[in-house]
Protein backbone atom coordinates (compact mmCIF):
# COMPACT_ATOMS: atom_id res chain seq x y z
CA UNK A 1 0.00 0.00 0.00
CA UNK A 2 1.16 3.50 -0.72
CA UNK A 3 2.21 5.58 2.31
CA UNK A 4 -0.49 8.22 1.86
CA UNK A 5 -3.21 5.58 1.46
CA UNK A 6 -1.99 3.77 4.59
CA UNK A 7 -2.13 7.03 6.57
CA UNK A 8 -5.69 7.66 5.41
CA UNK A 9 -6.66 4.12 6.35
CA UNK A 10 -5.14 4.55 9.78
CA UNK A 11 -7.11 7.72 10.42
CA UNK A 12 -10.34 6.06 9.33
CA UNK A 13 -9.58 3.03 11.48
CA UNK A 14 -8.94 5.14 14.57
CA UNK A 15 -12.30 6.86 14.10
CA UNK A 16 -13.90 3.45 13.78
CA UNK A 17 -12.19 2.21 16.95
CA UNK A 18 -13.40 5.28 18.85
CA UNK A 19 -16.98 4.34 17.97
CA UNK A 20 -16.65 1.13 20.02
CA UNK A 21 -17.07 3.14 23.20
CA UNK A 22 -13.63 3.39 24.82
CA UNK A 23 -13.90 4.20 28.52
CA UNK A 24 -11.40 5.01 31.26
CA UNK A 25 -8.33 2.80 31.65
CA UNK A 26 -8.94 2.92 35.43
CA UNK A 27 -11.12 -0.17 35.30
CA UNK A 28 -12.30 -2.03 38.40
CA UNK A 29 -11.14 -5.59 38.99
CA UNK A 30 -12.76 -8.43 40.86
CA UNK A 31 -10.19 -10.69 42.43
CA UNK A 32 -11.34 -13.73 44.36
CA UNK A 33 -10.18 -13.93 47.99
CA UNK A 34 -7.24 -16.30 48.37
CA UNK A 35 -9.46 -18.71 50.32
CA UNK A 36 -11.64 -19.15 47.21
CA UNK A 37 -8.79 -19.96 44.83
CA UNK A 38 -8.05 -23.61 44.18
CA UNK A 39 -5.39 -25.60 42.31
CA UNK A 40 -6.28 -25.98 38.65
CA UNK A 41 -8.52 -23.63 36.67
CA UNK A 42 -10.42 -20.89 38.50
CA UNK A 43 -13.14 -18.93 36.68
CA UNK A 44 -12.38 -15.22 37.09
CA UNK A 45 -14.03 -11.96 36.08
CA UNK A 46 -12.67 -8.47 35.52
CA UNK A 47 -13.40 -5.50 33.30
CA UNK A 48 -11.53 -3.80 30.49
CA UNK A 49 -12.64 -0.25 29.75
CA UNK A 50 -16.02 -1.11 31.20
CA UNK A 51 -16.42 -4.34 29.21
CA UNK A 52 -17.01 -7.51 31.29
CA UNK A 53 -14.19 -10.01 30.81
CA UNK A 54 -14.10 -13.72 31.64
CA UNK A 55 -10.98 -15.78 32.12
CA UNK A 56 -9.53 -18.96 33.58
CA UNK A 57 -6.75 -18.54 36.13
CA UNK A 58 -4.74 -21.77 36.31
CA UNK A 59 -2.90 -22.47 39.58
CA UNK A 60 -0.36 -25.23 40.31
CA UNK A 61 -1.48 -28.51 41.88
CA UNK A 62 0.49 -27.63 45.00
CA UNK A 63 -1.02 -24.18 45.43
CA UNK A 64 -2.04 -23.23 48.97
CA UNK A 65 -3.72 -20.06 50.22
CA UNK A 66 -1.04 -17.52 51.04
CA UNK A 67 1.32 -18.54 48.21
CA UNK A 68 2.69 -15.71 46.07
CA UNK A 69 3.38 -17.10 42.61
CA UNK A 70 5.04 -15.73 39.50
CA UNK A 71 2.31 -15.19 36.92
CA UNK A 72 1.93 -15.19 33.14
CA UNK A 73 -0.74 -13.63 30.91
CA UNK A 74 -1.35 -16.09 28.05
CA UNK A 75 -3.06 -15.24 24.76
CA UNK A 76 -3.81 -17.17 21.58
CA UNK A 77 -4.33 -16.65 17.87
CA UNK A 78 -6.77 -14.20 16.30
CA UNK A 79 -10.47 -15.16 16.37
CA UNK A 80 -9.85 -17.71 19.16
CA UNK A 81 -11.14 -18.20 22.68
CA UNK A 82 -9.46 -19.04 25.98
CA UNK A 83 -10.26 -22.75 25.74
CA UNK A 84 -8.04 -23.18 22.68
CA UNK A 85 -4.26 -22.62 22.57
CA UNK A 86 -4.23 -19.97 25.32
CA UNK A 87 -5.77 -22.36 27.82
CA UNK A 88 -3.51 -25.21 26.73
CA UNK A 89 -0.37 -23.16 27.37
CA UNK A 90 -1.74 -21.69 30.61
CA UNK A 91 -2.46 -25.18 31.95
CA UNK A 92 1.06 -26.31 31.17
CA UNK A 93 2.59 -23.23 32.78
CA UNK A 94 0.57 -23.89 35.94
CA UNK A 95 2.01 -27.41 36.02
CA UNK A 96 5.43 -25.74 36.14
CA UNK A 97 4.56 -23.58 39.15
CA UNK A 98 3.06 -20.44 37.59
CA UNK A 99 -0.27 -18.71 38.01
CA UNK A 100 -1.37 -18.46 34.37
CA UNK A 101 -4.30 -16.44 33.07
CA UNK A 102 -6.07 -17.24 29.81
CA UNK A 103 -9.03 -14.99 29.04
CA UNK A 104 -11.49 -14.15 26.31
CA UNK A 105 -10.79 -10.83 24.63
CA UNK A 106 -13.67 -8.42 24.28
CA UNK A 107 -16.00 -9.35 21.40
CA UNK A 108 -15.10 -13.04 21.80
CA UNK A 109 -16.16 -16.05 23.84
CA UNK A 110 -17.71 -15.32 27.22
CA UNK A 111 -16.45 -11.74 27.42
CA UNK A 112 -18.67 -8.81 26.50
CA UNK A 113 -18.52 -6.22 23.77
CA UNK A 114 -20.18 -5.59 20.42
CA UNK A 115 -19.97 -6.34 17.59
CA UNK A 116 -19.14 -9.95 18.20
CA UNK A 117 -16.11 -11.55 16.54
CA UNK A 118 -14.47 -8.19 15.84
CA UNK A 119 -10.69 -8.53 15.54
CA UNK A 120 -9.27 -5.27 16.90
CA UNK A 121 -5.53 -5.28 17.66
CA UNK A 122 -5.81 -1.98 19.53
CA UNK A 123 -8.67 -3.16 21.73
CA UNK A 124 -6.98 -6.50 22.39
CA UNK A 125 -3.78 -4.74 23.48
CA UNK A 126 -5.77 -2.71 25.98
CA UNK A 127 -7.47 -5.90 27.20
CA UNK A 128 -4.04 -7.38 27.91
CA UNK A 129 -3.15 -4.35 30.04
CA UNK A 130 -6.43 -4.75 31.93
CA UNK A 131 -5.59 -8.42 32.49
CA UNK A 132 -2.27 -7.37 34.03
CA UNK A 133 -4.10 -4.99 36.36
CA UNK A 134 -6.38 -7.85 37.33
CA UNK A 135 -3.48 -10.21 38.01
CA UNK A 136 -1.89 -7.62 40.29
CA UNK A 137 -5.03 -7.79 42.44
CA UNK A 138 -5.02 -11.58 42.80
CA UNK A 139 -3.77 -12.69 46.24
CA UNK A 140 -1.98 -15.70 44.74
CA UNK A 141 0.15 -13.53 42.42
CA UNK A 142 3.47 -11.86 43.14
CA UNK A 143 2.86 -8.39 41.69
CA UNK A 144 6.46 -7.85 40.69
CA UNK A 145 6.78 -11.15 38.80
CA UNK A 146 4.32 -11.04 35.88
CA UNK A 147 5.32 -12.20 32.41
CA UNK A 148 3.66 -12.64 29.03
CA UNK A 149 3.30 -15.52 26.58
CA UNK A 150 1.50 -15.11 23.27
CA UNK A 151 0.79 -17.52 20.43
CA UNK A 152 0.40 -16.55 16.76
CA UNK A 153 -1.41 -13.26 15.99
CA UNK A 154 -1.71 -12.13 19.60
CA UNK A 155 2.10 -12.03 19.69
CA UNK A 156 1.85 -8.62 18.06
CA UNK A 157 -0.77 -7.38 20.50
CA UNK A 158 1.29 -8.70 23.39
CA UNK A 159 4.45 -7.08 22.02
CA UNK A 160 2.62 -3.75 21.96
CA UNK A 161 1.50 -4.28 25.56
CA UNK A 162 5.00 -5.25 26.72
CA UNK A 163 6.43 -2.18 24.98
CA UNK A 164 3.91 0.06 26.75
CA UNK A 165 3.86 -1.42 30.24
CA UNK A 166 6.89 -2.39 32.30
CA UNK A 167 4.71 -4.40 34.69
CA UNK A 168 5.24 -7.19 32.16
CA UNK A 169 8.78 -8.28 33.09
CA UNK A 170 9.47 -10.90 30.39
CA UNK A 171 7.99 -11.89 27.05
CA UNK A 172 7.70 -15.17 25.12
CA UNK A 173 6.30 -15.25 21.57
CA UNK A 174 5.37 -18.72 20.27
CA UNK A 175 4.92 -19.14 16.50
CA UNK A 176 4.30 -15.40 16.25
CA UNK A 177 2.44 -13.91 13.31
CA UNK A 178 4.12 -10.51 12.92
CA UNK A 179 3.41 -8.56 9.75
CA UNK A 180 3.88 -5.12 8.24
CA UNK A 181 2.47 -3.45 5.11
CA UNK A 182 4.88 -5.25 2.79
CA UNK A 183 4.07 -8.67 4.24
CA UNK A 184 0.34 -7.90 4.23
CA UNK A 185 0.42 -7.39 0.47
CA UNK A 186 2.42 -10.59 -0.02
CA UNK A 187 0.01 -12.60 2.15
CA UNK A 188 -3.30 -11.19 0.91
CA UNK A 189 -2.85 -11.15 -2.85
CA UNK A 190 -1.03 -7.92 -3.48
CA UNK A 191 -2.53 -4.44 -3.48
CA UNK A 192 -5.63 -5.70 -5.28
CA UNK A 193 -6.31 -8.29 -2.57
CA UNK A 194 -5.83 -5.73 0.17
CA UNK A 195 -8.12 -3.21 -1.54
CA UNK A 196 -10.79 -5.85 -2.00
CA UNK A 197 -10.85 -6.51 1.73
CA UNK A 198 -10.85 -2.81 2.53
CA UNK A 199 -13.84 -2.36 0.25
CA UNK A 200 -15.57 -5.18 2.09
CA UNK A 201 -14.89 -3.31 5.34
CA UNK A 202 -16.48 -0.15 3.92
CA UNK A 203 -19.54 -2.08 2.84
CA UNK A 204 -19.86 -3.85 6.20
CA UNK A 205 -19.57 -0.59 8.12
CA UNK A 206 -22.20 1.03 5.89
CA UNK A 207 -24.49 -1.94 6.49
CA UNK A 208 -24.06 -1.56 10.26
CA UNK A 209 -24.77 2.19 10.09
CA UNK A 210 -28.00 1.45 8.25
CA UNK A 211 -29.04 -0.78 11.13
CA UNK A 212 -28.89 -3.90 8.99
CA UNK A 213 -26.66 -5.85 11.36
CA UNK A 214 -23.08 -7.06 11.33
CA UNK A 215 -21.70 -8.71 8.22
CA UNK A 216 -19.86 -11.96 8.90
CA UNK A 217 -17.81 -14.42 6.89
CA UNK A 218 -16.40 -17.70 8.21
CA UNK A 219 -13.26 -17.35 10.29
CA UNK A 220 -12.04 -20.55 8.59
CA UNK A 221 -13.39 -22.33 5.53
CA UNK A 222 -12.28 -24.82 2.90
CA UNK A 223 -14.98 -23.69 0.44
CA UNK A 224 -15.64 -19.97 1.01
CA UNK A 225 -12.77 -17.87 -0.35
CA UNK A 226 -14.06 -14.79 1.51
CA UNK A 227 -13.23 -16.44 4.86
CA UNK A 228 -10.62 -14.82 7.08
CA UNK A 229 -8.58 -18.02 6.75
CA UNK A 230 -9.19 -20.07 3.62
CA UNK A 231 -7.86 -23.57 3.12
CA UNK A 232 -7.28 -26.94 4.74
CA UNK A 233 -6.66 -25.73 8.28
CA UNK A 234 -7.25 -28.86 10.33
CA UNK A 235 -6.75 -27.30 13.75
CA UNK A 236 -9.79 -25.06 13.36
CA UNK A 237 -12.01 -27.56 11.57
CA UNK A 238 -11.25 -30.69 13.60
CA UNK A 239 -13.48 -31.11 16.69
CA UNK A 240 -10.69 -33.11 18.34
CA UNK A 241 -8.46 -30.03 18.09
CA UNK A 242 -9.67 -26.44 17.84
CA UNK A 243 -13.23 -26.81 16.52
CA UNK A 244 -14.70 -26.74 20.01
CA UNK A 245 -18.21 -25.54 20.94
CA UNK A 246 -16.84 -22.43 22.69
CA UNK A 247 -15.30 -21.17 19.42
CA UNK A 248 -17.55 -19.27 17.02
CA UNK A 249 -16.39 -19.80 13.44
CA UNK A 250 -17.25 -16.28 12.32
CA UNK A 251 -15.25 -13.17 11.46
CA UNK A 252 -16.75 -9.68 11.50
CA UNK A 253 -15.92 -8.18 8.09
CA UNK A 254 -15.46 -4.81 9.82
CA UNK A 255 -12.22 -6.28 11.21
CA UNK A 256 -10.30 -6.20 7.96
CA UNK A 257 -9.20 -2.57 7.89
CA UNK A 258 -7.62 -2.48 11.32
CA UNK A 259 -5.98 -5.86 10.82
CA UNK A 260 -4.51 -4.95 7.45
CA UNK A 261 -3.01 -1.63 8.53
CA UNK A 262 -1.81 -3.01 11.85
CA UNK A 263 1.90 -3.61 12.35
CA UNK A 264 3.65 -4.71 15.55
CA UNK A 265 7.06 -3.91 14.04
CA UNK A 266 7.45 -0.52 15.82
CA UNK A 267 6.96 -2.20 19.21
CA UNK A 268 10.15 -4.26 18.85
CA UNK A 269 12.55 -1.37 19.46
CA UNK A 270 10.56 -0.14 22.45
CA UNK A 271 10.67 -3.38 24.43
CA UNK A 272 13.02 -3.22 27.42
CA UNK A 273 12.52 -6.65 28.99
CA UNK A 274 13.97 -10.07 28.00
CA UNK A 275 12.39 -11.63 24.91
CA UNK A 276 12.22 -15.26 23.76
CA UNK A 277 10.90 -16.08 20.29
CA UNK A 278 10.01 -19.69 19.40
CA UNK A 279 9.32 -20.34 15.74
CA UNK A 280 9.93 -22.53 12.68
CA UNK A 281 10.66 -22.03 9.02
CA UNK A 282 7.56 -24.13 8.27
CA UNK A 283 5.31 -21.99 10.52
CA UNK A 284 3.49 -18.81 9.52
CA UNK A 285 5.33 -15.71 8.29
CA UNK A 286 8.86 -16.62 9.42
CA UNK A 287 10.18 -13.57 7.56
CA UNK A 288 8.06 -11.33 9.77
CA UNK A 289 9.32 -13.05 12.91
CA UNK A 290 12.93 -12.57 11.87
CA UNK A 291 12.33 -8.93 10.91
CA UNK A 292 10.64 -8.13 14.23
CA UNK A 293 13.25 -10.01 16.26
CA UNK A 294 16.05 -8.18 14.50
CA UNK A 295 14.68 -4.86 15.73
CA UNK A 296 14.55 -5.93 19.41
CA UNK A 297 17.38 -4.27 21.34
CA UNK A 298 16.51 -5.83 24.72
CA UNK A 299 18.13 -9.15 25.78
CA UNK A 300 16.74 -11.74 23.40
CA UNK A 301 16.90 -15.38 22.39
CA UNK A 302 15.42 -17.31 19.49
CA UNK A 303 14.55 -21.01 19.41
CA UNK A 304 13.99 -22.29 15.87
CA UNK A 305 12.32 -25.74 15.70
CA UNK A 306 12.90 -27.69 12.50
CA UNK A 307 9.83 -29.03 10.73
CA UNK A 308 7.17 -27.60 13.05
CA UNK A 309 4.10 -26.21 11.30
CA UNK A 310 2.10 -23.29 12.67
CA UNK A 311 -0.66 -25.50 14.01
CA UNK A 312 1.79 -27.94 15.61
CA UNK A 313 2.57 -25.17 18.09
CA UNK A 314 -1.11 -24.92 19.02
CA UNK A 315 -1.68 -28.40 20.42
CA UNK A 316 0.88 -31.01 19.38
CA UNK A 317 2.78 -32.41 22.39
CA UNK A 318 6.32 -32.33 21.00
CA UNK A 319 6.21 -28.73 19.81
CA UNK A 320 4.25 -27.50 22.82
CA UNK A 321 6.64 -29.17 25.24
CA UNK A 322 9.66 -27.66 23.51
CA UNK A 323 8.06 -24.22 23.69
CA UNK A 324 7.03 -24.65 27.33
CA UNK A 325 10.49 -25.83 28.39
CA UNK A 326 12.08 -22.82 26.74
CA UNK A 327 9.45 -20.45 28.18
CA UNK A 328 9.84 -21.78 31.72
CA UNK A 329 13.63 -21.37 31.53
CA UNK A 330 13.16 -17.85 30.18
CA UNK A 331 10.70 -16.86 32.92
CA UNK A 332 12.81 -18.47 35.64
CA UNK A 333 15.74 -16.28 34.60
CA UNK A 334 13.71 -13.12 34.03
CA UNK A 335 10.85 -12.88 36.53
Amino acid sequence: MKRRAAAQLLATSLLSIASYGVLSMNTPVHAAPSSELRPGPNRVHFTSEGVPMVGDLYLPAGYRAGDKLPAVVVTGSWTTVKEQMAGAYARRLAEQGYAALAFDFRFFGESGGEPRQLESPAAKTRDILSAVTFLESVPAVHRGRIGALAVCASAGYMADAVAQDRRLRAYVAVAPWLHDAELVEAIYGGEAGVQRRLQATDEAEAQARRGEGVRYVPAVSTTDASAAMFGQLDYYLNPRRGAIPAWDNRFAVQSWREWLIYSPMPSAARIRVPVLLVHSEQAAVPAGARKWFGQVSAPKKMLWLDGATQFDFYDQPAQMEAAIRAAVAHFAASL
